[in-house]
């Protein structure tokens, strides 16, 4: 095979249909490839890695059409990601459904954003409807990744050039003035090809005030050079400019009587997101090394509706990032061993500033209508820089038993420049400049078991950590002191077995525990009503996740995808406050999703695809005092291929529009305040209607 050849199958790895080693294409009775290739940054055989990895593929995302990340994300089992406004959302993968720093977001394997400036809301920075694949590895990550990996790493792959050219052109309308346009072409030619990807979107949304409109670009050039080297070029650009209500939570009657209001439409999020990457790769037959130098810009302006009973402010964050993952790889014949060393650096520069507000509120006392500024309360530089060496091993000592070990040392710091002076009372104080650094050593170890061709079974243990935001360590608040928060240590042990059976059944079992120490938690103080975030003490996480894919015929498969956890209070004790033992709010114990898929011969051999989601019940707050029910949703899509050009799609969520929350909490009374149940109330019943054209 010539380097062209070799460097084709590197940037083109030929991917497993539907989930990985889940969801079968037609009726292939034949084991599919299983490949992945978050774990070690390039193409790797599932059935060689000591986790849980599943992920979606580009056909799979094209039949889905997510308006939203969640409705691609549910179809993996134990991951749950809820709709916030827009595409914003909070994120449940091993952990409860948060907005913490407990997730690694990817694009094509880097980082979309700082450790220091983490967003939970990263997917919609990424133009997830025109990804090529989405793999999700559960738990913390390998030593390939530091800060963050601990709930999950999710990566967003974006699409190769194609061989020839290519264009497609897709227009989608549906209910609540939703309307998008994706469009994608490109071309290739011996030495490479490139392609271009567009995703204009637009929702009046379904509750009052709460617009959303999205501008984002992708670009990406791929060459093979005449060294037998590789190289990807890629430049994604992200425009979002929102009203944000869906996080704004009702009262129980207008959840059920008026779910449309919107307590804060005077609330928005204003994001630019801009990445650019060049990764160099050679590979020869028995090494590779890749150099993948990266320059990222992040501006985020927002108007905060949750904190607008208690600390109404506006404010803006910005950050630029400049770094380089560098990662050499080398073979060896004895035991089949592998090692993998590598750097990654990252230097990023950036600041918050921020102002009170004093917000009116209108003649219902619950409706947010206008707002004045007032005082600067934070204005300040913050750098953050991190330099983290790896290694990681892979041996086989028997013919079936392939060994993994991984060591990552992290150091990480903050320069913090104070541009007001500290403050030390009030209910915003400031902690003086300073520089605040964070040294961590993260051990992993697994081992995959090959029982046959069609099962293997694998252990993990997989130590991780999390280092505080910036916001944590320097919009200090109320605490007495937050610039000596410690880092989130978490140790995660799993086991569990994947593999097909004679009758063409897919499967897939995972059991976990994981502990997180020294767990940043946030609790109200009894005196001042203040928000304030300490480290608490520990926190537990156990659960066992399942997927099963069975092909019933040539034109049936049916799919499903379910998780049960329980996440706890193992240690939780602040002053009076003890929650030790309680399990924690917003943590549904079940999580699933099932799919019936069908190839109708009367819409042209087109899908029809009916789904049912299940939320199980939950606690709604940290004493667990009172439970959210959970809600099960069916959703319908089909589509219909006039030709090879033409094809119409459609889906309709929510199918029998049931009234559902996509968060929940309880307050108890206090401060003067009655008790109040609080909802976020789920999309309607809602019909989206599209077509796509391919130009052949």
């Amino acid at each position: 095979m010539n380097h062209k050849a070799v460097s084709r199958y590197v940037l083109f790895p030929v991917l497993s249909a539907g989930v990985c080693g889940g969801v079968l294409a037609g009726a292939a009775a034949e084991p599919l490839p299983e490949i992945a290739v978050t774990a070690t940054r390039e193409a790797v055989p599932v059935a060689d890695i000591p986790a849980t990895i599943d992920a979606v593929d580009a056909a799979v995302i094209d039949e889905v059409r997510p308006a939203h990340p969640g409705e691609l994300l549910l179809r993996i089992p134990g991951v749950h990601v809820n709709v916030t406004n827009g595409e914003g959302h909070m994120t449940a993968i091993r952990q409860p459904i948060t907005t913490k720093p407990m997730y690694l977001y990817l694009e094509d394997g880097i980082p979309t954003r700082s450790t220091g400036f983490f967003n939970h809301n990263a997917l919609y920075e990424v133009n997830v409807p025109q990804a090529d694949r989405v793999e999700v590895l559960k738990g913390p990550g390998t030593a390939l990744y530091g800060s963050d990996a601990i709930g999950a790493v999710i990566n967003v792959m974006t699409r190769p050039a194609p061989e020839a050219p290519e264009a497609e052109l897709g227009l989608e309308g549906g209910g609540h003035g939703w309307a998008r346009l994706l469009a994608s072409g490109g071309t290739g030619w011996d030495s490479g090809g490139v392609r271009a990807d567009l995703n204009l979107s637009h929702t009046d949304g379904w509750r009052d005030a709460t617009d959303y409109d999205r501008q984002s670009a992708t670009l990406r050039w791929d060459a093979f050079l005449d060294s037998g080297a590789t190289l990807k070029t890629v430049l994604a650009l992200s425009n979002i400019d929102q009203q944000t209500a869906g996080s704004s939570r009702l009262l129980l009657d207008d959840y059920h009587n008026n779910p449309t209001l919107n307590y804060t439409p005077i609330s928005y999020r204003e994001v630019q997101a801009a990445r650019f990457s060049v990764a160099w790769e050679k590979e020869t037959s028995d090494s590779l090394l890749s150099v993948t130098p990266y320059l990222r810009h992040n501006v985020m302006e927002l108007l905060p509706n949750w904190s607008l009973s208690y600390d109404p402010t506006v404010y803006e964050t910005r950050n630029d990032s400049f770094g380089v993952l560098v990662k050499y790889r080398r073979d060896l014949e004895p035991m089949q061993t592998r090692v993998i060393v590598g750097l990654d650096v990252d230097y990023s520069p950036g600041g918050r500033t921020e102002h009170a507000i004093n917000p009116t509120l209108a003649a219902d006392g619950k409706t947010y209508v206008s707002y004045t500024l007032d005082s600067l309360i934070y204005d300040y530089d913050v750098s953050y820089r991190g330099i983290s060496p790896y290694a990681h091993v892979e041996f086989s000592p028997l013919q079936r038993l392939r060994v993994t070990a991984g060591l990552r040392y992290d150091n990480a710091e903050y320069d913090y420049d104070n541009k007001l002076g500290e403050l030390t009372t009030g209910s915003h104080r400031r902690p003086a400049s300073t520089r605040v650094d964070f040294d961590h050593l993260s051990p992993k170890l697994g081992a995959t078991w090959r029982f046959n061709e069609q099962l293997n079974g694998f252990v993990s243990y997989r130590h991780a950590f999390r280092v505080p935001s910036e916001s944590q360590l320097f919009r200090q608040g109320r605490a007495e002191n937050t610039v000596e928060l410690e880092p989130i240590k978490v140790d995660s042990y799993e086991i569990g077995v994947r593999g097909r059976t004679v009758g063409r059944l897919d499967y897939e079992l995972s059991v976990y525990r994981m502990s997180k120490k020294d767990d940043i938690l946030t609790y109200r103080d009894p005196v001042t009503s203040a928000r304030l975030s300490v480290n608490a003490g520990e926190t537990l996480h156990r659960g066992v996740e399942l997927r099963l894919a069975r092909a019933l015929g040539s034109r049936l498969n049916v799919d499903v995808a379910a998780s049960y956890a329980k996440h706890t209070y193992e240690e939780w004790s602040v002053g009076s406050t003890d929650f030790s033992g309680k399990e924690m709010e917003s943590a549904p114990r079940l999580m699933a999703s099932a799919r019936l898929d069908y190839r109708a011969a009367v819409l042209n051999d087109g899908r029809v695809e009916l789904e049912v989601v299940r939320l199980g019940e939950y606690w709604m707050d940290q004493a667990n005092t009172y439970k959210y029910k959970g809600h099960s949703l069916l959703n319908l899509r089909l589509n219909y291929p006039v030709s090879k050009q033409l094809e119409f799609h459609g889906r309709v969520m929510n199918l029998t529009d049931q009234r559902y929350a996509t968060t929940a909490s309880y307050k108890a009374a206090a401060w003067g305040r009655p008790e109040r149940f609080e909802y976020s109330p789920g999309l309607e019943r809602t019909l989206y209607l599209g077509l796509k054209y391919r130009f052949l």
